[in-house]
């Protein structure tokens, strides 16, 4: 069971949505090339990973990473930097939004839809090996558990009885096709069993039950019990893409789950009702939050950029 109080969730949850909406001004201004990815509506989610992570356990995210960087533990000045395409960013500047890499904290990134099971189950094998007690955490979409590698790793990882953990954000559309249309089971969690695997499905909304669930998974795999999927139901706020026209979606939807369904407005209901914050301290978290990361940004936007005359370094292939 996590142990962190609610008002610290709400304060991650905070952040993680300042610093994605500060990604969206950049991108706006142009200062973010190429096609940016937020998870504004899934901060309860990365928030609720935090607290089960360990230093020295590898996590592995997707093309919508900056909130599970921010979960690992990652530098925001760093991954901010970087996201801007900085030479003081995490990987000066070269890595972009879609491939920050962190050595320090164990954290990756791959756009490639699918593809963090493979690089966290590499961790997982290597954990297993050296006899060390740390877990591979793959974050993925539902639309990401349809494709051949979340099989093949889910297998091996079974019969291996593999450190290895799958959180899946399912919000229901990858891309743009409804998860509904192409799922052949109520749930992703239920395939567990199909892998000799612990698994369970939440709601991804309520950040509380994902840090609870989540860390009974990273109990389980940690303990050599074998691999865990978490499947944590949610909903994406913005477009696919910063610049999607999500015509998927009725505007009605689109009101309903902005109305509904905001992690962070039911966590502040939550923590009001119970008498565990009041307004005003709320807000105080949500003012210094902004402060904090306004700031970040006008030092940022001060840091230079990679020479032009360098756009040949660090590549494997000239």
């Amino acid at each position: 069971m996590s142990n962190r109080p609610l008002i610290e969730h709400f304060q991650a949850m905070v952040r993680m949505r300042l610093f994605d909406e500060i990604c969206m001004e950049g991108f706006r201004s142009r200062e973010i090339h190429g096609e940016l990815h937020t998870g504004i509506g899934q901060e309860a989610i990365a928030a609720g990973l935090a607290a089960a992570l360990a230093s020295v356990d590898a996590l592995v995210s997707t093309h919508r990473n900056h909130m599970h960087a921010l979960a690992k533990g990652v530098d925001p000045r760093a991954l901010m930097a970087e996201i801007f395409e900085k030479e003081t960013g995490l990987c000066r500047g070269r890595g972009g939004h879609m491939h920050p890499f962190d050595r320090k904290t164990n954290f990756s990134a791959t756009g490639i839809v699918g593809s963090s099971l493979p690089v966290a189950l590499g961790y997982a094998y290597a954990f297993w090996i050296e006899e060390q007690p740390n877990v591979g955490v793959a974050v993925t979409g539902d639309g990401g558990t349809n494709t051949g590698a979340f099989h093949e790793c889910m297998n091996i990882a079974g019969a291996w009885k593999l450190p290895f953990v799958v959180v899946v954000e399912n919000n229901a559309y990858a891309i743009s096709v409804p998860i509904a249309s192409v799922l052949a089971t109520p749930t992703i969690a239920e395939r567990a069993a199909a892998y000799g695997a612990w698994g369970r499905k939440v709601d991804g909304r309520d950040v509380e039950a994902v840090a609870d669930a989540f860390a009974e998974a990273m109990g389980h795999a940690r303990s050599g019990k074998g691999p865990a999927i978490l499947e944590a139901t949610c909903q994406r706020f913005q477009g696919h893409y910063e610049g999607d026209h999500d015509t998927y979606r009725t505007r009605e939807e689109k009101k309903r789950m902005r109305a509904e369904d905001d992690p962070i407005a039911l966590a502040r209901g939550k923590l009001l009702a119970s008498g565990e914050a009041t307004e005003p301290e709320l807000d105080a978290i949500v003012g210094e939050s902004r402060q904090r990361y306004g700031a970040m940004l006008a030092a940022v936007r001060a840091d230079p950029s990679p020479p032009a005359k360098e756009f040949r370094r660090f590549l494997f292939v000239a």
